[in-house]
């Protein structure tokens, strides 16, 4: 379906870094990509690898180094080189894992298994968080626009000191999220006042026109509504924007995505979902009234669900999938020509990167297609079904199940054929696996490749050593 093209306003690449953070060089490389591709800024959420000082150094990661203070503000300095505005992202209540998962900060949650979610009754919890934003603020000169986060702030409202203050009469959860936004809110504007300031919608879309023109956000906030949704109910996305346009909010955002929605581990970017999505938000900004303000798109990239889920795709595999979305948005369709733009751009024979074929000389503008490659094979190997499910082959469950093993009592010439078939499939992995690692360290950190090798490759090739080695020693026994 034909929409008009995105109508106005600014398109925002997220840069999720709480996982997979890139080198330094790298970035640089995707921004350059970036602003190719007709970005006009970034959504940076930093979380634990900013170099944070002071009391909050305990926040900085340990699996990597946090990016030094030079290479916080050299990110900025090449992005607005190319023109691009940097917008850091803060959680300020919700989504604080990687604050609150750290010992002494364990009293500031708002229940004890919630790890996400802060107490917004103490004073403390308001103190922690805007030394969080000041030390952000501080490393970023010039900086005129914020987000603060505040999306799904689960289990707010069962703390024990939340039950006491909602037994009151006529207090509600609503009134609590607000309050605690909002005071943050006026605290940033007292110490910054020309900040403007952008926070998720998702809690407050339950609420009435009347909670929200009382509230104290309105005329401070810009809520961005997120829906990553391929089937997003465009109806429902429309009334919702007028909602909030209705009760004061006019200025607002819209925010799609382009990888790390699909499922918690997915590993290959799936372009068409993530296009169709972007179809939807078209209709979206076709249909609102001339009130609604629309200030623009931020297109998110999760690189994990929250802080401590596994990683999910990898920037090199979504990179079709985001010139894809973006060509989208400026043609209001994926036309043959948008299509066309994009495999051009990006030297690629499809925008699937599972079908974009084999890398030519010329690949200056697909910073890290190798890897993706690599991770597109390694992938489809992985999920194999002769690989995945081996273990439960005729051959393994009928001729070396645990009450063969337990007995050593064997077929020692079916046994040798799984101990052969297992070693090939072990040693093909494990070649595979190892190219993406060689690779993979080229564009992240250490630590990030043996993660992702330990959380994708590692349940399948486990279970496969282990079968090579009890099938060794049982023929072993056997044998003469």
């Amino acid at each position: 379906m034909q929409c008009p093209p995105w109508p106005k306003g600014k398109k925002l690449v997220h840069l999720d870094l709480k996982g997979a953070p890139p080198r330094v060089e790298y970035l640089h490389r995707l921004i350059e990509l970036f602003s190719q591709l007709g970005v006009d800024g970034l959504l940076v959420e930093y979380e634990d690898v900013f170099p944070y000082e002071g009391e909050l150094k305990l926040l900085q990661a340990t699996a990597q180094p946090a990016y030094s203070r030079e290479e916080v503000l050299s990110m900025q300095e090449f992005a607005k080189s190319k023109r691009m505005e940097v917008i850091p992202l803060v959680q300020t209540f919700g989504h604080m894992e990687f604050v609150l998962k750290h010992r002494p900060m364990w009293h500031l949650r708002e229940v004890a298994q919630c790890v996400g979610t802060l107490n917004p009754h103490k004073e403390d919890g308001v103190k922690l968080v805007m030394e969080m934003l000041r030390q952000v603020v501080e490393l970023h000169p010039n900086l005129s626009t914020l987000h603060i986060g505040a999306d799904e702030v689960y289990m707010l409202g069962e703390g024990e000191e939340s039950t006491t203050w909602l037994a009151s009469p006529g207090r509600t959860v609503e009134q609590l999220f607000l309050g605690h936004v909002t005071k943050v809110a006026k605290a940033i504007k007292e110490a910054w006042p020309h900040m403007t300031i952008m926070m998720w919608d998702d809690m407050m879309r339950g609420m009435s026109q009347d909670t929200l023109k009382a509230c104290g956000l309105v005329g401070l906030v810009q809520p961005m509504l997120w829906d990553y949704n391929p089937n997003l109910d465009v109806d429902k996305t429309v009334s919702l924007l007028e909602k909030y346009s209705s009760a004061g909010m006019s200025d607002l955002w819209a925010a799609s995505s382009f990888k790390g929605s699909t499922s918690v581990y997915t590993c290959v970017t799936n372009t068409q979902r993530h296009v169709d999505n972007h179809l939807q938000w078209l209709q979206v900004a076709a249909s609102l009234s001339a009130g609604v303000n629309l200030k623009g798109i931020a297109i998110t990239g999760w690189q994990r669900y929250d802080h401590l889920s596994v990683l999910c795709e990898l920037m090199p595999v979504a990179l079709p999938s985001l010139a894809a979305c973006l060509q989208t948005l400026l043609h209001g369709q994926f036309s043959a020509e948008a299509h066309s733009k994009v495999t051009d751009m990006l030297g690629i024979s499809s925008v699937e990167v599972e079908a974009m074929g084999r890398m030519s000389a010329g690949d200056s503008l697909f910073p890290g297609r190798r890897l993706a490659e690599l991770i597109v094979e390694l992938d489809s190997l992985l999920n194999s079904g002769d690989v995945r499910f081996f273990d439960n082959s005729m051959y393994v469950r009928g001729w070396f199940s645990p009450y063969h093993l337990q007995r050593k009592s064997v077929n020692p010439l079916i046994t040798m054929q799984i101990h052969s078939q297992a070693t090939v499939y072990l040693a093909m992995l494990q070649q595979k696996a190892e190219a993406v690692r060689e690779e993979m360290v080229q564009f992240y950190p250490d630590s990030t490749a043996q993660e992702w090798l330990e959380e994708h490759v590692h349940p399948v090739t486990a279970p496969l050593q282990k079968l090579t080695e009890d099938t060794g020693a049982c023929v072993k026994e056997m044998m003469p």
